[in-house]
C-alpha cells in the first residue's frame, strides 16, 4: 500500500516516505517470558533493597553500641585525666608518693642507724660482761654474768630485725619509684593537652573537713626547707 504524495511535497523536493512494514506479532510464550523477567527482576531488587535494610540496620545498631562504648571511654579517661591531675598538684605539694618513698628511705636510714648504736652498746657490754666474768667475783655472781652474755646474745638476734626490715621497706620504695616514673610519663604525655593544663589548674586536692593529717608534720627530711638539726637547737642556748 503507497501512501498519497501532496503537490506540496513535491515541489519542495520531499523524498518519499517508505511504507511502513507491518509489526510482528509478538508470540503469547514471548510475552510469558517478559512478564516472568520483570517478575524475577523486581523479586531480585526487592531482595536487594531487604537486604540493604536490614545492613543498614545492623550498622546502625554496632554504630549505637560503638558509641555507647566511646561514652564510656570518654567518662573513663576524663576521670583518669582527673586523677593524674590531683597527682600531680600532690605531688607539687610534697606529700605524694615521692614524698612517701623519701619518708620511707629516711626510715631505714634511721633504723640502721639506731641498730647499730644498739650493736656497738650491746658489744661493749659483752666485753665488759666477759671481763667481770674472768674477774675474782663473790661466790654467786658468775651466774649473774651468765644472764648477762645470755641477755647480750638476745640483743645481737634482735637486732636481725633491722636488716629484713630495711629488706622489705627497700622493694616498697621500689615498687612506690616504678609506679612514680610511669606516673610522671602518663602526666607529661597528658600534659601535653590544653585541657589536661587547665584541669591541673583548676583541679583541687580533695580533703575531708575532720582530715587534721596536715597539722602532723612529723620529722623533716634532710633536704626539707627549713630544717632544723641539734646545733641549731643547742645555738639557742649559748
Amino acid at each position: 500500500m503507497t501512501q498519497k504524495r501532496y503537490r506540496i511535497e513535491d515541489s519542495l523536493g520531499l523524498p518519499a516516505v517508505l511504507p511502513t512494514a507491518p509489526s510482528p506479532e509478538v508470540s503469547n510464550e514471548r510475552l510469558d517470558q517478559i512478564l516472568n523477567a520483570i517478575l524475577d527482576l523486581r523479586r531480585i531488587t526487592q531482595m536487594s533493597a531487604d537486604e540493604t535494610i536490614e545492613t543498614c540496620r545492623r550498622e546502625l545498631h554496632d554504630a549505637l553500641a560503638m558509641r555507647s562504648e566511646l561514652d564510656l571511654m570518654k567518662e573513663a579517661i576524663t576521670r583518669t585525666k582527673s586523677e593524674l591531675a590531683t597527682l600531680h598538684r600532690s605531688e607539687n605539694s610534697g606529700k605524694g608518693m615521692r614524698r612517701a618513698a623519701d619518708e620511707l628511705d629516711a626510715v631505714v636510714e634511721s633504723t640502721e642507724r639506731a641498730t647499730t648504736q644498739l650493736l656497738n652498746a650491746v658489744e661493749e657490754i659483752e666485753t665488759n660482761a666477759g671481763m667481770l666474768y674472768t674477774a675474782n667475783l663473790p661466790p654467786g655472781m658468775k651466774q649473774h654474768v651468765d644472764i648477762i652474755q645470755e641477755r647480750v646474745i638476745s640483743a645481737y638476734e634482735a637486732c636481725n630485725f633491722q636488716d629484713l626490715t630495711g629488706q622489705r621497706i627497700n622493694k616498697i620504695v621500689g615498687v612506690m619509684k616504678f609506679i612514680e616514673e610511669h606516673l610522671d610519663r602518663l602526666i607529661t604525655a597528658w600534659t601535653q593537652l590544653d585541657s589536661f593544663r587547665d584541669l591541673i589548674t583548676v583541679m583541687p586536692v580533695p580533703t575531708a573537713l575532720d582530715d587534721e593529717s596536715s597539722l602532723l608534720n612529723g620529722p623533716k627530711l634532710d633536704d626539707d626547707p627549713g630544717h632544723v638539726d641539734q646545733n641549731d637547737i643547742d645555738s639557742l642556748f649559748d
